[in-house]
């Protein structure tokens, strides 16, 4: 038997995976904003605005977040021709992909094992973007695409079809057991049921009472109150065994219609049924808003600049109703205008942004401003009765830890203070910095027993005899510094590792752009810019 071929996505310039360096993140206190008072207990603080490369920003919190990310949302650029201007769309293609790949990748790594990515998209990408991430995520741990209706009116100067829908991409980190929320039950909803006959239970509607395939047992003739003979239709048989049906009809559970002479129906009670309903896949204007309303909502804050293609807020508030709970933390890393942190804030969850635009400034942090102030009032502030509380963090990327000199040579950047050199060694060699405050050279741990001390001072002999001195007898040590001059064999729980050379060819160092230029990719002849399907 031949083998099955797994289906997959390639391009020029796939393979080349960047080697990214773990940046750390410093706070700048001056752009961080919280509320000058508590409103509610259930108000969050540690909420976290990053400004800078967003593959970068990823890599940076992969430690800490890894695995924790209950709810991932992205609006990537669509790559509608505008993208990357001025090149053919193979090329294009190519780049599209090449910026998209690695970003899943780390995204992956920090949802949860009961989590879930939503990824906007339109026509344009939607197919190579869903073989891609069938690839990343497992095919098998598709949810399914939700389409959203963006546009309302026709642009009538199309002249093939005016594109009025986006597709939203759903996958789960782990199918097995993975579960959506429901959706509050609405009055279109409750409005289905009714009481014809007076029933003391409350509202009611009636369902099929057939079911395929057939089940002997329950394939049996039922005669109404009229005295017509019923058999349930061709190729089906009845929901319920014939003794479990005169349970439902004694109990008043089965409807023949009001004369008497209908095809049994199964009355299902509004009071008993489950608090919620299960979420279609088509997405409504009406329901979860437009372009345009997400416009209006952007002018609230920013009038001047008003993004092309925002998102409204009853969209946002929809995936994450249907993806999280009160608590859990959601993640933006094309935080654009800033539409799903402040949902995400409004809806009581921890939210993380990341954007490198200058509306990071712009846009972003007066939007939460205004909803930390409570005096955003619109978008879905009404109808969660939003009264403001909470905050955020701004951070931005730590400049690369190593830069050359005027010679050429890799050195520590002098921009780095202790602490930070300090706490970007733990990040390179896989610790937690956690410094104790009383032990000097407990900067970082990687298990209970297992520290790391960097420093720029020259390591002595004497010097490392005196932090062994101090150390249990269980405890190890890694020691990371410019230079030493100690003999290692001396202490055989001790590691000592020079910087820079130590880290060197970990990663890339000095880049802080990934935001793939075209010309970045490597020349090809044109007809080999092709993407294929193996």
């Amino acid at each position: 038997m031949a083998q099955k071929q797994r289906l997959e996505l390639t391009w020029i310039g796939k393979d080349e995976q960047p080697k990214l360096e773990p940046r750390i993140l410093l706070e700048d206190p001056e752009l961080s904003y919280h509320a000058k008072e508590r409103v509610t207990e259930n108000d969050i603080f540690d909420n976290r605005l990053i400004f800078g490369d967003n593959l970068l920003a990823l890599k940076a919190l992969e430690q800490e977040f890894t695995g924790k990310i209950k709810c991932i949302y992205i609006d990537p650029p669509y790559n509608t021709g505008n993208a990357f201007e001025h090149y053919d769309d193979g090329l294009e293609h190519s780049a599209w992909l090449s910026l998209m790949k690695p970003r899943l990748e780390i995204l992956r790594n920090l949802l949860s094992n009961d989590g879930s990515i939503w990824i906007s998209i339109d026509a344009d990408e939607s197919h190579y973007l869903k073989v891609l991430c069938d690839e990343i995520f497992g095919r098998r741990n598709f949810v399914d695409e939700v389409i959203w209706q963006r546009a309302y009116s026709p642009i009538n100067l199309k002249k093939t079809l005016s594109r009025s829908h986006d597709t939203i991409l759903v996958y789960a980190k782990e199918i097995e057991g993975f579960q959506l929320n429901k959706l509050p039950r609405g009055e279109d909803a409750n409005n289905r049921y009714s009481n014809p006959d007076n029933d003391p239970r409350g509202p009611w509607m009636s369902d099929n009472l057939s079911v395929g395939p057939v089940v002997e047992e329950k394939v049996y003739e039922i005669i109404t109150p009229s005295g017509r003979r019923v058999l349930p239709p061709e190729g089906r048989c009845w929901v319920l065994t014939k003794e479990r049906f005169e349970e439902y009809r004694k109990d008043n559970r089965i409807w023949f219609g009001k004369d008497g002479n209908n095809v049994p129906r199964i009355k299902r009670f509004l009071s008993e049924v489950k608090d919620g309903v299960t979420a279609m896949t088509l997405w409504l204007r009406d329901e979860v808003g437009d372009n345009q309303e997400a416009k209006r909502e952007v002018k609230k804050f920013n009038s001047k600049e008003v993004f092309a293609t925002p998102k409204p807020e009853r969209l946002i508030q929809r995936i994450i109703q249907l993806a999280t709970n009160e608590g859990d933390w959601v993640l933006d890393s094309f935080a654009g205008s800033g539409t799903t942190g402040a949902v995400a804030h409004k809806m009581g969850r921890r939210w993380i942004m990341i954007e490198l635009g200058e509306h990071c400034h712009t846009h972003i942090i007066p939007r939460m401003k205004r909803v930390i102030d409570g005096t955003d009032q619109s978008g879905i502030s009404k109808a969660v009765n939003w009264q403001g509380g909470g905050g955020f963090r701004y951070y931005k990327l730590a400049p690369s830890l190593l830069k050359k000199d005027k010679f050429g040579n890799w050195i520590i950047n002098p921009e780095y203070n202790a602490e930070m050199l300090a706490e970007a060694m733990c990040k390179h060699e896989g610790f937690t910095y956690n410094p104790d405050p009383e032990v000097f050279w407990k900067q970082g741990q990687s298990t209970e027993n297992d520290f790391i001390y960097t420093t720029t001072q020259l390591v002595t002999q004497q010097m490392v005899e005196g932090i062994v001195e101090q150390m249990k007898e269980n405890e190890t040590l890694l020691i990371c510094c410019k230079a030493f001059n100690v003999n290692i064999d001396d202490f055989p729980q001790v590691t000592i590792k020079k910087i820079p050379q130590a880290i060197l060819n970990k990663c890339e160092f000095g880049r802080d752009d990934y935001s793939l230029k075209i010309n970045e990719l490597p020349m090809k002849e044109r007809e080999a810019e092709q993407l294929e399907l193996f």
